[in-house]
């Protein structure tokens, strides 16, 4: 019988199979090709029972048959077909046409449901059966059935003919996750990553690690893999006797990082005829030469690391121990020399961890972080010294948390905390709480560290203590306090350290939140000329873009923050792409180009959650909620909010975007009640926040004066402006002079002053000419056309709203879309161009503005929300209502609305 089977990460393949196999109209031939482990006989045997499963019970049902063929059946014809057809198989027979006879008997009459036949392993398939197949399919097209056949060989043909095929690729990490889930075995994110690698996929290999492996491996990173039992005992069955030159060949790749050329190989395996060890070796199938014709290109090396870790099984210890011992004297690159020693040294050795620690505080120095932590971990490792070994297992643990392995470092944080207090261990420590959120833990143990630091013994580790308040006030957006922190660290770290680098590309975000935009240019030229190369230049290249995107050079900040992006690929920091991603999100959003935003939040979200940062997840929700809202997908929107949820005690990089996601939704649900008191308090927050009084970044000003107008607080909205349009026309920044044109009109219109409403809304729109700005472009014509609609100026509105509405359209905004359909209707103008001009209105017919009113009102709005939302006031909807109750005969809001049920 076969097994049911869970098939996990292939939700793609089994959703192509099953809606492949309920819409055949005929007889079809399906092959399903990948590789040996790659979940073929898994996913057949799912299909094979979700099909009968979904057929038991029903009066007309398609037929199932299935069979697994074995290799000694390829030689007996009519095997296959015997075997699909169990008791109703007709005895010995290898007649072609018989055996369709038979499979025609077994699949019954045409049924509702579509038959499936399903074999696997169809390569071992004897050709009559085979035969008979081909035949079903194509001589008897009226059958509703699908022949589903797995096949190890891609571009699948049996006997002699092509067939449409569906090619399994590896499994993703988080397929991988699943598997180990669902044996009760949580991965670490880095360790998720590693055995996908290490298997390429293949969950048949990923099953039998992570049955093999003991448990506690797979709760840390770092931990080299083997390969499952079965695979080494393939491995050494194939390996030639020892001695052969082929078998010193294969061994010494397996020693070596793939980069090392030929002749390092060569010298190290011993051999004099490389050419003909090459050959023999690939004749194994244990390497592979990447498609190499000629001498020249030979570059051999191991199939996969699954072959490498098995021949290295198969050598043992002590000749892996040799091996590597001989290699750190032939490998000419110094990190690969070291990890040879390393990988030589069983025991601590005290000048090899020296070294080592060295190579890592340069490693640390070019952004390389992750491989600084690695160094350091085998540093510490090696160290004799107990309080030496103490410090370079916590720089290890600053080292994953400078790479972004948050997740990775916490699992070490129970052995940090164990350790003395150190002014280092407290600075790591309060690094991780920065990246998770935690602004008093931070600055507890920042204030500690910086109070029991020797400044003059211990520069390097002060410099870094400093560059930590730097981040810490970074992401308490504090400029003038992020400056003089950045100036101590630059001043007391080395010329190369990374503390000096992370300092200065920091800096600048600095002054430009302390009111210097200028300077804030000055100094990203600078740093920009002077870090070009290396994972450093990831930092610059963010920083960079995330100050131009405050300072409205949209284009440049997109290439900046897109190439941030894609340099996490040359060893940038997860941190950095997190910003990067984030900011980048922001820069999609308002200029329109929503799907590519949604991708960037979705990047991000994963990289959050597999690195365990939580500092940019409100900021990437409140571009997801932003975008959901304004297309309607409400439940989408309150779930992004749901997602980001943030406290007082948060960091205000934190809760900032929160507050601004939470007052988006509420304006797209128009009410305008909510939005003010969602924003009020960042009115006072400002006060102690510099970058949030800053124009820029942080578009909050405008949404609440609009909100305070629309709930009739004029002087509110008036004082609240005349702040923040003065400090936005004396910074010159067109978008946020724009948005407070934008809120300035409203004002103004709703005060009775609709010649300067129009003037303010026209002098908006111009200075978001050319800015790219369509989000913004669009919010400044809405509100223009409903102050016009609003002052009687229906014509002229009728066009504003218009523009606004093909602006929402193109973005996808469809709540807005509708609001400016209502508005054009409730305008009148839209709808009665056609009407015969001396035609009257019928008694019990609704105006255009009653037929808005009475929608909103159905809805369950209040009011005053009807009132916010087509920009009248709260009597003129009553007075609607009583007219709308009359004409149509009805007493009350509940009635009104069961009306348009």
């Amino acid at each position: 019988m076969m097994v049911t089977a869970v098939c996990v990460g292939r939700d793609r393949e089994v959703d192509a199979l099953w809606s492949r196999l309920r819409h055949v109209t005929g007889a079809e031939f399906l092959a399903v090709s990948g590789d040996p482990g790659s979940g073929k006989s898994t996913l057949l045997a799912h299909l094979v029972a979700r099909h009968r499963a979904e057929s038991h019970g029903t009066d007309d049902t398609g037929a199932t048959l299935w069979a697994r063929v074995s290799p000694w059946q390829a030689s007996t014809p009519g095997a296959l077909v015997r075997q699909l057809l169990q008791d109703h198989s007709p005895d010995g027979t290898t007649d072609v046409e018989t055996l369709v006879g038979g499979l025609l008997a077994a699949l019954g009459p045409s049924a509702d449901t579509p038959s499936l036949i399903a074999i696997d392993d169809a390569d071992l398939a004897d050709e009559v059966s085979l035969q008979a197949l081909l035949t079903l399919t194509r001589d008897h097209r009226a059958c509703r059935v699908l022949v589903v056949a797995t096949t190890s060989r891609p571009g699948a043909r049996l006997v002699g003919q092509p067939l449409d095929e569906l090619r399994l690729e590896s499994i993703d990490p988080q397929g991988t996750a699943e598997i180990a889930g669902r044996r009760g075995i949580v991965l670490h994110p880095a360790m998720r990553e590693e055995l996908t690698r290490h298997t390429a996929g293949k969950p048949r290999d990923i099953v039998a690690l992570l049955d093999e492996v003991p448990a506690g491996t797979w709760s840390r990173s770092g931990a080299q893999l083997p390969a499952p039992r079965y695979v080494v005992a393939q491995v050494r069955d194939r390996l030639p006797d020892i001695g052969v030159p082929a078998r010193s060949l294969i061994e010494a790749l397996a020693i070596l990082d793939d980069a090392e050329p030929l002749s390092t190989a060569v010298e190290l395996a011993g051999i004099t005829d490389p050419l003909d060890a090459i050959d023999e070796a690939r004749r194994t199938g244990l390497v592979t030469c990447d498609g190499a014709l000629t001498p020249a290109e030979a570059r051999p090396r191991i199939v996969t690391p699954l072959v490498r870790a098995a021949v290295l099984e198969v050598l043992g210890m002590g000749a892996v121990g040799e091996a590597h011992r001989r290699a750190a004297q032939i490998v000419a690159d110094p990190a690969r020399r070291l990890h040879h020693r390393v990988a030589a040294t069983p025991t601590a050795d005290a000048a090899l961890a020296d070294d080592l620690a060295e190579l890592a505080r340069a490693r640390g120095a070019d952004g390389a972080w992750a491989e600084a932590a690695g160094l350091y971990r085998q540093s510490g490792r090696l160290t004799p010294d107990p309080l030496e070994r103490d410090t370079r297992v916590t720089l290890a643990v600053d080292s994953l948390l400078a790479a972004g392995d948050c997740t990775g470092a916490g699992a070490l944080v129970p052995t940090v905390e164990s350790l003395r207090e150190t002014p280092l261990r407290n600075a790591t420590l309060a690094y991780l709480a920065i990246l998770r959120g935690r602004s008093a833990e931070a600055q507890l143990r920042l204030d500690r560290a910086w109070g029991i630091v020797n400044v003059e013994r211990e520069p390097d580790v002060a410099a870094l203590i400093a560059q930590r308040h730097v981040l810490h006030n970074l992401v308490r957006c504090q400029g003038s306090e992020l400056v003089a922190w950045a100036d101590r660290a630059m001043e007391m770290a080395g010329s190369q350290s990374a503390a000096r680098v992370e300092a200065a590309v920091i800096r600048g975000l600095g002054l430009a939140w302390s009111g210097q935009p200028e300077a804030a240019r000055a100094e990203y030229e600078s740093v920009s000329a002077t870090i070009r190369y290396g994972a450093q230049a990831q930092r610059a290249v963010m920083g960079r873009g995330w100050l131009q995107l405050g300072l409205d050079e949209i284009d440049a900040a997109r290439t900046n923050l897109e190439a941030a992006v894609s340099m996490a690929q040359l060893g940038g920091s997860t941190r950095i792409s997190l910003w990067a991603l984030a900011w980048l999100a922001r820069v999609q959003f308002l200029t329109g180009d929503w799907d590519d935003a949604m991708r960037s939040v979705e990047a991000g979200r994963a990289l959050a959650r597999s690195s365990g940062i939580a500092l940019t997840t409100p900021l990437l929700n409140w571009t997801a909620t932003q975008i959901h809202s304004l297309r309607g997908d409400w439940e989408e929107a309150h779930r992004s909010i749901a997602a980001s949820a943030t406290s007082i005690g948060d960091y205000e990089i934190m809760r900032i975007p929160d507050l601004l996601a939470r007052a988006q939704l509420a304006e797209a649900a128009a009410d305008y009640g909510k939005v003010r008191r969602i924003l009020t308090p960042l009115v006072t927050m400002a006060e102690s926040v510099p970058a949030l009084s800053e124009p820029g970044l942080w578009p909050w000003v405008d949404v609440l004066a609009n909100a305070q107008v629309l709930e009739g607080q004029f002087d509110d909205a008036d004082r609240l402006l005349r702040t923040y349009e003065s400090r936005s026309a004396e910074r010159g920044h067109r978008s946020s002079v724009a948005r407070m044109k934008y809120a300035r009109g409203r004002h103004l219109g709703a005060t009775g002053d609709i010649h300067g409403a129009k003037r303010t809304f026209e002098e908006g729109l111009e200075l978001l000419d050319g800015l790219g700005l369509r989000y913004d472009q669009a919010r400044v014509n809405f509100a223009y056309g409903q102050t016009l609609r609003r002052a009687g100026k229906r014509r002229a509105a009728d066009a504003v709203i218009g523009t606004a509405r093909d602006l929402y359209l193109s973005l996808g905004a469809a709540s807005y879309v509708d609001r400016c359909d209502r508005e054009l209707k409730a305008g009148g103008l839209a709808g009665t161009r056609t009407e015969n001009r001396g035609s009257s209105r019928d008694a019990g017919e609704l105006t255009p503005q009653e037929e808005a009113v009475t929608a909103l009102v159905a809805r369950g709005l209040s009011n005053r929300e009807v009132a916010a939302e087509l920009f009248i006031s709260p009597k003129t909807v009553q007075y609607h209502l009583t007219r709308i109750y009359a004409k149509l005969g009805l007493r009350s809001r509940s009635e009104l609305a069961a009306s348009r049920r």
